[in-house]
């Protein structure tokens, strides 16, 4: 599909294509204006050797909204070119993340194996130009000749010139040859290589004589054992892009390095010059951005897996309770810059909440119950309660909650001796229990062991109502507070997951050099032990029994929460944790 016009794109609901990305749209403007593209079209291009992350959702970003941005189209392009870390899986993984964020590639999907030939045949093209060589060099021994980047006293890096290797002068015929019989497995893996003939004293290591292909004998998940030879990445990566007719290859920084070969490479080849432009990468504090390291945690099992909701991963995140909406407004207001930064994770959970709070009904839930006794309610009496689902959003209506004679409260919302502000129940004090009556505490029980496991109270029935904690109109009386609850005899029981940060420090890989036994630090020193709380024993309204999975809630006081797939002890519904909410009281005991 070389040089192919293109038609518009889909477009995701709500996007604001190109938003941040002046730089590279400037970029774009001036390639059409000058005639270099008559069209623009860009490609995502994965390597199905992990689980998306957060990072690479700026990185689809940029592509989708660019191409949509100037009538163009994104392909997803599957780089899967190094058989020893690659599946199927992690392909029908990327899938799932990239069409649940609301991005749609078509008929436009493609594999880089499906290229090899096409590969191949460039590969030979450029033998025949004098521009690569079959080398038998280890490959201990081309990093050797390659040199290395050294500080001098002044620490400014110099780059010594390498060394060419003794088989770089080989003729075209017998590059030739030996790169078919190379193909054809004649040679054990890592006997033989295909290098560009470059510079070997050239001050980016990148362009002394890079290899193009070695020899693996591993299983490709889609092309078997067709091939024992496997091309590069920074091989196939830009002819791939060629093939395609991609206009603008966008990448993230570190390949700004890689760009002179990029283009060295589509030069010799002789094909569609497709352009690269690099942006700055996605960086956020208390969590890592590189797949090698969260395949790591999840290898050694410091997460349940991929999909862990602590992870930085789509799927991760879309377990916590993560939206589509919120993900892509944080990208598109972090922008698109052209140098690395930190972004904090806070400015994330921001964009959350105020999609979460516009879009989430309200529920009652109990994490950690105390018994509410009300004296004067008649034994066995049930009222129905008229409770809001979302006071952002008038047309998710009303429910009805039942109020009984026992109910459940937070045991936090209970002090036998109550600190100072502390505006909550405690004996002689009054609140108003949300959208019921105004009660006031007038004692408590405890067990043998001196706990409390009842607190008894009386209710006022002039001042039914108070949804929002203010008087109705029958109530003259003011309480400073309003604690949510639930009747015991209704509740369901359910299962919590707490999940605070994964590690405990925002930048994780500044690890310290030194543990206290003197062995190297690792980034894994930095990691929260406190990331994960399991609840076993709280309790909901009933209507959480029929909540399916990936289900939404606003818990009122206590946070935003999301039906997870696995069920708890006994078969309860298990609540993921997804961001909790302003909690003015926690700062001020955080003080005290």
């Amino acid at each position: 599909m070389e040089n192919k016009e293109n038609s518009a794109a889909g477009s995701v609901p709500g996007e604001i294509p190109g938003a941040g990305g002046d730089f590279i749209s400037d970029f774009i403007k001036e390639d059409l204006a000058a005639g270099r593209f008559t069209y623009v079209h860009t490609r995502f291009p994965p390597e199905p050797n992990g689980w998306l992350h957060i990072g690479h959702c700026k990185a689809f970003y940029i592509d989708f909204s660019m191409a949509e941005r100037f009538g163009g189209k994104c392909n997803l392009r599957f780089d899967d070119t190094n058989p020893e870390k690659e599946d199927i899986s992690y392909v029908n993984a990327i899938k799932k993340d990239v069409q649940w964020m609301g991005y749609d590639w078509e008929d436009r999907e493609y594999y880089a194996s499906d290229y090899y030939e096409y590969l191949y045949d460039l590969a030979v093209k450029i033998i025949k130009k004098g521009r690569a060589y079959v080398d038998d060099l280890s490959d201990e021994e081309i990093s050797e000749y390659r040199g290395t980047a050294v500080a001098d006293k002044d620490n400014i890096t110099l780059t010594p010139p390498g060394r060419n290797s003794p088989y770089r002068d080989r003729s075209v015929e017998e590059n030739l040859d030996l790169f078919a019989r190379m193909r054809a497995g004649e040679f054990p893996d890592g006997a033989r290589t295909l290098r560009a003939k470059i510079d070997m004293a050239h001050p980016n290591l990148l362009l002394r004589d890079p290899v193009m292909y070695r020899i693996r004998r591993e299983y490709h998940y889609r092309t078997g054992n067709t091939w024992c030879i496997y091309p590069m990445y920074d091989f196939q990566h830009p002819l791939s892009d060629a093939k395609e007719g991609i206009t603008h290859s966008l990448c993230s920084l570190e390949y700004e390095i890689h760009r002179p070969l990029y283009e060295w490479f589509i030069r010799e080849a002789e094909v569609f010059p497709s352009r690269q432009i690099e942006f700055a990468r996605l960086n956020m504090t208390r969590t890592v951005m590189s797949k090698r390291w969260l395949l790591r945690l999840v290898q050694e099992k410091h997460v349940s897996g991929w999909d862990d909701p602590r992870m930085p991963t789509i799927a991760g995140l879309r377990r916590r309770g993560y939206t589509p909406e919120a993900i892509r407004s944080f990208v598109s207001q972090v922008g698109i810059a052209k140098t690395d930064s930190m972004v904090d994770i806070a400015f994330l959970e921001f964009c959350l909440r105020e999609h979460l709070n516009k879009t989430s009904p309200r529920v009652m839930a109990v994490l950690k119950p105390l018994r509410l006794i009300i004296d004067n309610w008649e034994e066995g009496k049930v009222e129905e309660l008229e409770a809001v689902n979302n006071p952002e959003d008038e047309s998710a209506g009303k429910r009805k909650v039942p109020f009984t004679k026992e109910l459940w409260i937070e045991q936090d919302d209970f002090a036998e001796i109550p600190p100072p502000k502390y505006f909550r129940l405690f004996s002689g004090n009054s609140v108003r229990l949300r959208y019921a009556y105004i009660v006031t505490c007038t004692g408590f029980d405890k067990n043998s062991a001196g706990e409390i496991i009842a607190v008894h109270c009386t209710y006022d029935p002039e001042t039914k109502g108070g949804n929002a904690g203010a008087s109705s109109a029958l109530d003259n009386r003011k309480v400073k507070g309003t604690i949510h609850w639930l009747s015991a005899v209704h509740g369901i029981p359910i299962e919590v997951r707490v999940y605070d940060y994964l590690f405990k420090v925002d930048r994780p890989m500044e690890a310290p050099p030194k543990r206290p036994d003197g062995t190297p630090g690792s980034f894994l020193d930095n990691l929260n032990p406190d990331s994960l709380e399991i609840i076993p024993e709280a309790y909901a309204e009933p209507c959480l029994g029929t909540a399916k999975e990936g289900d939404r809630f606003q818990f009122e006081r206590l946070g935003y929460f999301v039906r997870d797939p696995d069920k708890g002890k006994s078969g309860k519904p298990v609540f993921n944790k997804t961001v909790g909410l302003r909690d003015t009281w926690a700062k001020i005991e955080k003080k005290q």
